[in-house]
C-alpha cells in the first residue's frame, strides 16, 4: 500500500538574520544567519555578494552556496565570473562554490564542472488535463475517497489558529517516513516562525474533517514555479487520503495563478524505490535534470572535487548499500515506534 509522503520543511527555509555592517553593495564584513539543519536551528557564517547572501554549507570543505537558493526570484547568479571574484574579495574564505538553474531552464548554460540534480516537476496546463492525462486511477480514486469521506480541502490564511493546528499534527508522532520527525515535540513559537517565511509569495492549503485540520501544504511561488514547501497530515487520518486532495488542491491554485511548474523537491533522494517517489510519480510528477555547478576556489577545493568529497558520505556509497542501510533505520524506527505506542 502506498504511504502518504512527509515533505519536511527544507533546510535554510529562513529569512536571514544578518549581524554585521554592510560595506557596499558588492560585498559585506562576516554575519551570521540562522538556517535549518534537519529540522535544528543553527547559526552559519554568511556573506553578501552581488545581492545574494551566501553562505557557508561545508564543515571540512568550506562550500559557499546561495542562501534559499531554490527560492530567490531571478537567475541565482547572472554572471558567474563576476559574482566568484567578488566572493573571494569578502572576507570568508570558501574552498567550493556550487549554484544551480532551475526550472525550466534546463540546458547547461556555463563551462563549469556540472552535477546532475533531478527535481521532481509537474508541468501545470489545466486541472483537467493534469487529472485525465497525468494521475493514475488510485490517485483520482484516492482525491474522490476524501470527498466522500467528508475533507474538505480550500486555501487557507496563515494566522495563529492555522499554527497552532499544525503544531498539534507535529506533536503526534516522533516518526515519519521512516526516520525520526524533525519537528516532533518543537514548541509553538518555533512552529510559527519557521512556517512565517516568504509570507509575502506563499499559499498555505488546509484539509479539513469535520472542523478540525488533519493536513497541510504551503508552497511558495518564484517566478513561473510553485515549489512545495512541506506537505503532511495526520497518521489517524491516513484512510481518508487527505495528501492527495492536498496536491489536487494545489494544482487548481497554480492553474488559477498561471503557474507553469509546480515543484515538489528532488524526485529521487537516495531510494527511487521508496514511497515517496512512488507517490511523485502517481501524481504526475517527471524527473527534471538540471545542472548543480561546482567551482573550486582554492587547491583544497580542487582536490575535494576530483575526489567527490562535496557529496559528502551518503552521495559516495554504493546505491544497493545505502538503499539497505536506509532500509535497516526504517525498520528500527518502526520497531521504536511500536514500542513507544505500547508503553503510552
Amino acid at each position: 500500500m502506498l504511504k502518504e509522503p512527509f515533505m519536511p520543511v527544507v533546510a535554510e527555509d529562513v529569512q536571514p538574520k544578518a549581524r554585521g555592517h554592510l560595506q557596499s553593495p558588492e560585498t559585506t564584513d562576516q554575519e551570521q544567519v540562522e538556517i535549518r539543519v534537519r529540522g535544528k536551528t543553527v547559526y552559519v557564517p554568511s556573506v553578501q555578494v552581488n545581492g545574494r547572501n551566501v553562505i557557508n554549507i561545508g564543515k571540512w570543505i568550506r562550500i559557499a552556496t546561495v542562501q534559499d537558493e531554490d527560492l530567490v526570484e531571478g537567475d541565482t547568479v547572472t554572471d558567474p565570473s563576476a559574482f566568484i571574484s567578488s566572493l573571494k574579495q569578502t572576507a570568508l574564505r570558501f574552498d567550493l562554490f556550487t549554484f544551480g538553474q532551475r526550472p525550466p531552464d534546463a540546458e547547461p548554460k556555463y563551462d563549469y564542472h556540472v552535477e546532475w540534480d533531478n527535481a521532481a516537476v509537474l508541468p501545470i496546463t489545466t486541472f483537467s488535463h493534469w487529472w485525465q492525462h497525468c494521475t493514475e486511477y488510485s490517485v483520482r480514486k484516492a482525491v474522490n475517497r476524501a470527498k466522500k469521506l467528508g475533507v474538505l480541502v480550500k486555501q487557507v490564511d496563515f494566522d495563529d489558529h492555522l499554527a497552532e493546528a499544525i503544531y498539534r499534527i507535529y506533536s503526534e508522532t516522533p516518526v515519519r517516513q521512516g526516520k525520526a520527525f524533525w519537528h516532533y515535540e518543537k514548541d509553538l513559537k518555533s512552529v510559527k516562525h519557521e512556517l512565517a517565511t516568504y509570507l509575502d509569495r506563499s499559499v498555505f492549503i488546509g484539509a479539513y474533517c469535520e472542523g478540525q485540520l488533519i493536513g497541510s501544504l504551503k508552497m511558495t511561488y518564484v517566478g513561473v514555479t510553485a515549489t512545495i514547501m512541506q506537505i503532511f497530515s495526520a497518521r489517524k487520518h491516513f484512510d481518508k487520503r487527505p495528501n492527495n486532495a492536498l496536491i489536487a488542491k494545489a494544482i487548481e491554485v497554480c492553474e488559477r495563478e498561471s503557474k507553469q511548474y509546480l515543484i515538489y523537491g528532488s524526485f529521487v533522494y537516495h531510494d527511487p524505490d521508496s514511497s515517496l517517489t512512488e507517490f511523485k510519480r502517481r501524481n504526475g510528477f517527471v524527473p527534471m535534470p538540471l545542472p548543480k555547478y561546482y567551482i573550486p576556489l582554492t587547491r583544497k577545493g580542487r582536490l575535494a572535487l576530483r575526489l567527490g568529497l562535496h557529496r559528502g558520505v551518503a552521495g559516495n556509497m554504493p546505491k544497493p548499500i545505502l538503499k539497505q542501510l536506509l532500509r535497516i533505520r526504517s525498520l528500527w524506527y518502526a520497531i521504536r515506534l511500536q514500542a513507544m505506542e505500547r508503553s503510552a
